[in-house]
């Protein structure tokens, strides 16, 4: 990937970690709502913080860093000091985001005219949210993965993506049950490359391949 990468997604997963109750009353109606559960707040919001406290050292700036040590950054209603840098640090994120889609979308526009239909149906027909079901490799050149798209954007039933003349796959240990999240394409000189970022485990998945194509199993 060369946009939608591994780092991207987890920073993204940061910002939707930072995301605060507007009013005081919804933070304590929510701290209701755990204990009416038999629930122990706090203890989940320490659990949820040490999951992710690698990623919040990652990609957060220094100012975050003592929330983020002594646990306050999820288990107090924010100050209007944390509320104003976290909103500072998402738009800039989203900044970076839209920018980097209006860069990719601008170059796969330059390429579109000279891709094959079925990878221009492949890149405009989301997958996101489809799972692996099956994983062929029947020849050096040829790769053949069954998608179960049930959750997806699209098809809604089975699709079994063939891809022909392979010159490159890597990694070459996609799993079972991974999960297509985002994809790029780019244009080569005997073909095309397919970038993926998959989930389950977190990983970026590329191949190189002459053409693919797309069967829909009912």
């Amino acid at each position: 990937m060369k946009f939608f990468t591994k780092e991207w997604y987890e920073e993204a997963q940061i910002r939707s970690f930072l995301t605060f109750y507007e009013t005081k009353e919804e933070w304590e109606d929510n701290i209701a709502w755990y204990e009416s559960e038999g629930l122990d707040f706090k203890e989940f919001c320490k659990n949820n913080l040490e999951y992710k406290r690698t990623d919040l050292f990652k990609y957060l700036p220094a100012f975050f860093h003592p929330y983020i040590q002594d646990g306050t950054l999820n288990s107090q209603f924010p100050s209007e000091e944390l509320r104003k840098i976290v909103d500072q640090w998402r738009s800039e994120y989203d900044e970076r985001t839209k920018a980097n889609g209006m860069t990719y979308r601008s170059y796969y526009d330059s390429i579109k005219s000279s891709l094959p239909e079925s990878v221009i149906q492949l890149f405009e027909k989301s997958l996101h949210d489809a799972r692996v079901t099956s994983i062929e490799t029947p020849s050096k050149d040829i790769f053949i993965l069954t998608l179960d798209c049930r959750g997806g954007y699209h098809y809604l039933t089975d699709v079994k993506l063939t891809f022909t003349g392979v010159e490159k796959l890597q990694p070459k240990n996609l799993s079972l049950g991974s999960i297509w999240l985002y994809d790029e394409v780019y244009l080569t000189k005997t073909g095309f490359e397919l970038h993926v970022l998959v989930d389950s485990p977190l990983m970026e998945f590329t191949l190189s391949a002459e053409t693919v194509t797309i069967d829909v199993i009912s």
